[in-house]
């Protein structure tokens, strides 16, 4: 799954329930047009999504999708304790879903209860910019789970192909090749490059381009210089083949980017 195209995406929560639930609580049936995000924090609950049953319990967590028909009613021997999240995405993105099923079981890890824990305080709080510090941490929560969901279906990243792309990324302006970093990580520049391909989907070259343009595009964007300038500081001494290289990239030529 690649998490990247979630990262436009601004969730703003306009109702945040810590449900502690009575015996006889319940959620009439209607389509619903907003998200539900719950953590199950406590007892039982039967759910009904779209016609169809889940049976949530501690630990687990919900996830209904806007658009959905939403049915609930919790166990009277065991009333569901749940932190409730209703939220939009900001724009015209509100019916992308976000790719988690609909019960995911054990995902309340101490960083994401931690981070529900501080988001409850700052909700009941009220203080000044509440609101905008809820959404950073319930952006936050989202970053976490996308993040957990990405690592499942994705190998953890070799440790030394991670030290290769931070020499890059901290010295992307300098004269980078394959070899240099063979060298620097002690690895046979062939071996390394297959590596570099098995644990990121790119070459080398590739990543360090990638990693040239985006702050090329951050420093054009922010205006004081022109493109040879950049070019020059991004670490590209022919102007022509970074403006082809930046192009491709981003589909519009470096000009463009300039404030």
């Amino acid at each position: 799954m690649d998490i990247r195209k979630y990262e436009h995406l601004v969730p703003n929560v306009f109702l945040f329930v810590d449900r502690r639930s009575f015996a006889d609580w319940e959620i009439i049936s209607s389509t619903i047009d907003f998200h539900d995000l719950s953590f199950i924090v406590e007892g039982k609950a039967d759910y009904f999504i779209d016609g169809e049953k889940f049976t949530v319990e501690a630990g687990d967590m919900l996830y209904v999708p806007s658009g959905s028909v939403r049915e609930a009613h919790t166990f009277a021997e065991a009333p569901m304790h749940s932190f409730a999240f209703n939220f939009f995405w900001e724009g015209e993105d509100n019916s992308v879903h976000l790719p988690f099923e609909t019960v995911t079981k054990n995902r309340m890890t101490k960083e994401i209860l931690d981070d529900i824990r501080e988001f409850s305080h700052n909700w009941m709080g009220g203080q000044p910019f509440y609101r905008m510090k809820a959404r950073a941490i319930f952006q936050l929560i989202v970053y976490r789970l996308l993040n957990i969901a990405h690592h499942q279906e994705t190998p953890l990243l070799d440790p030394r192909i991670h030290k290769v792309m931070a020499y890059i990324m901290d010295h992307y302006a300098e004269e980078v090749t394959i070899k240099a970093l063979a060298e620097w990580i002690g690895l046979n520049p062939v071996y390394l490059g297959k590596l570099f391909k098995q644990n990121t989907g790119s070459t080398c070259k590739e990543f360090l381009n990638r990693v040239r343009v985006n702050n090329a595009e951050m420093i054009l964007s922010a205006g004081g210089f022109n493109v040879s300038e950049v070019a020059e500081h991004c670490g590209y001494h022919d102007v022509a083949y970074f403006s082809n290289v930046f192009k491709s990239m981003k589909g519009y030529p470096p000009s463009a980017a300039l404030k």
